[in-house]
């Protein structure tokens, strides 16, 4: 979305959709509608903060538009959760016993043309262009605590610079409850942020919003509004700092 906007951002949204390819196990990955709303199948509320976000910083966005149960566009090729067959307690029948062919199928089809696509992109970005991955959590994973945080900021230690100082200005200027490298550690062999962005020398970050404070059009609208103001003050700083 937004190919010809010219701003310094690239935004990404990995785990957008919970859209099953026809072409895929006809459609069908054997769980119930039920599972595939909840987050296992998708970052809920991420595509929509991600939308609009681009809107206010005039910047390209990149959504996926098929299920991570399909297979994870977060994940290395030779990641051993790229094509998950249990998430959360439920058993994703679809893709067990799943053999090279079908596996290089759903490669060809869905993960390797949204990285096709996201290398375009940053190979034509402006070099001083920061890379948003936008991703939700649950709140609560089956039979675990409640997570408090609302928003996190996640990062590795190969370059953290912007991310830390998103991480300090969220601070300062809010009242959340925000998670460094909570509830998940940023640094992932083979994610996208390393592929897109770390191997490529472009600042970057990966920011997780609670996925029941932007369930609504409003709440991500919200949402975007926030990171949008505090990622560009951020970035003035980095380059003043640079």
């Amino acid at each position: 979305i937004g190919n010809d906007r010219t701003g310094p951002w690239l935004i990404t949204c990995d785990h957008a959709a919970n859209t099953i390819p026809p072409t895929i196990s006809n459609g069908d990955l054997g769980i119930s509608a039920y599972d595939m709303n909840r987050h296992i199948a998708f970052d809920i509320g991420a595509a929509g903060v991600s939308k609009r976000l681009g809107e206010l910083l005039d910047a390209p966005v990149v959504l996926s538009n098929f299920s991570r149960l399909v297979i994870d566009p977060n994940r290395g090729e030779d990641d051993p959760t790229l094509l998950m067959q249990l998430y959360d307690g439920t058993v994703i029948e679809g893709n067990r016993g799943m053999d090279s062919t079908e596996r290089e199928k759903r490669l060809n089809l869905c993960y390797r043309p949204y990285h096709d696509e996201l290398s375009r992109l940053t190979a034509q970005a402006t070099p001083d262009a920061i890379y948003v991955a936008i991703h939700s959590f649950t709140p609560q994973l089956n039979a675990r605590t409640p997570r408090p945080w609302e928003i996190a900021i996640l990062y590795s230690e190969r370059d953290a610079r912007y991310s830390r100082k998103l991480l300090e200005r969220l601070r300062c200027e809010t009242g959340l409850c925000i998670g460094d490298n909570e509830p998940y550690h940023g640094e992932l062999a083979g994610d996208s942020v390393q592929r897109h962005a770390l191997d490529r020398g472009r600042h970057n970050t990966l920011i997780e919003i609670r996925n029941d404070l932007i369930e609504t059009e409003a709440g991500q609208a919200r949402w975007a509004a926030l990171l949008a103001e505090v990622a560009g003050q951020v970035k003035v700083a980095l380059n003043n700092s640079e």
